[in-house]
């Protein structure tokens, strides 16, 4: 992982930022509509991934980054690779079975979860901010996922029952990523970026063209609505990346910058004008509370 700037951010990087995370959260919210409309999980993990593989690898030949790594980062991006196939077709799969934001949200406590394996596998001592983030964290998760189903009007039961799969593939989303970065923290010193992502993309392609044929093949859209979702997904999450590591370099930032955490919030108000859906009051302040504390998170270790 790169190290993070101290520098402020100038308006052209939080500009582009910004666009990213509206990108992300776009990004979603077409996979849902696809999903809606007769697309698999598995054929839209497919299509994203593999035209992010072939872009990015595209960058990486234009650029003449050398390709020959040492075996035990070949064996890192193996690893690396599995896990953000699960975490991409866990989701995905939150997505389609959750308010888009909800899914989003639920994902974002990888924090804790990146916390929770580096303390597992690499005995490293958990940050004081992170245990005085935790309980706010999730505080702002349970109101986001209205826990007790008071805002839903049905019950917890009621509401768990509907609700339930979601969160458990979103949390197991972000439990893969969590590990995912502590490998890639690890054990990728010095391998540059966008080799990464592009071996990583085109692992998880693999992994979902191996989903698509246990399937017995495509599920392809079965509207036009569907075609512009796929097509949105693939797009805006290729675009994403490339600007990622074509633009953001040039303006002095790391990707993972915590200001890109505002994806949720883009996907909220997407959601609710491209697709109807609605979450409570509590709920958007729940996500708030969610959004704000993984920025304070990411803010506190520059």
């Amino acid at each position: 992982m790169s190290s993070p700037s101290h520098k402020s951010l100038s308006g052209s990087a939080f500009a582009t930022l910004l666009l990213i995370a509206f990108m992300m959260g776009a990004n979603h919210v077409a996979a849902r509509l696809a999903f809606d409309h007769g697309v698999s999980v598995s054929t839209a993990v497919l299509f994203r991934s593999g035209a992010t593989a072939l872009v990015v690898w595209l960058i990486v030949r234009m650029a003449g980054v050398p390709l020959n790594l040492p075996a035990g980062q070949k064996r890192a991006l193996l690893k690396i690779g599995a896990l953000i196939s699960v975490q991409s077709l866990c989701l995905y799969s939150a997505v389609a079975r959750l308010p888009v934001a909800l899914a989003l949200l639920a994902f974002n406590t990888y924090p804790l979860w990146t916390a929770l394996w580096a303390r597992t596998l690499k005995a490293e001592r958990v940050e004081p901010a992170l245990l005085r983030a935790m309980p706010v964290l999730l505080l702002g998760l349970a109101l986001a996922l209205d826990v007790a189903g008071a805002a839903s009007g049905l019950g917890a039961s009621a509401h768990w029952g509907r609700i339930g799969a979601g969160v458990a593939f979103a949390l197991a989303a972000a439990a893969s990523f969590g590990l995912a970065l502590v490998f890639t923290q690890h054990e990728t010193v010095g391998l540059d970026g966008r080799v990464r992502t592009a071996a990583t993309m085109a692992i998880v392609a693999l992994a979902a063209l191996v989903g698509v044929a246990g399937q017995g093949g495509w599920s392809l859209p079965q509207a036009p609505a569907g075609w512009w979702g796929l097509l949105g997904l693939t797009v805006l999450y290729g675009t994403a990346f490339t600007i990622m590591f074509t633009v953001l370099p040039r303006l002095g930032v790391v990707g993972g910058s915590p200001i890109m955490n505002v994806e949720p919030i883009f996907a909220l108000l997407l959601a609710w004008a491209v697709l109807g859906q609605q979450v409570a009051p509590v709920q958007v302040l729940g996500g708030v509370l969610v959004v704000a504390t993984v920025m304070w998170l990411g803010l506190r270790r520059r």
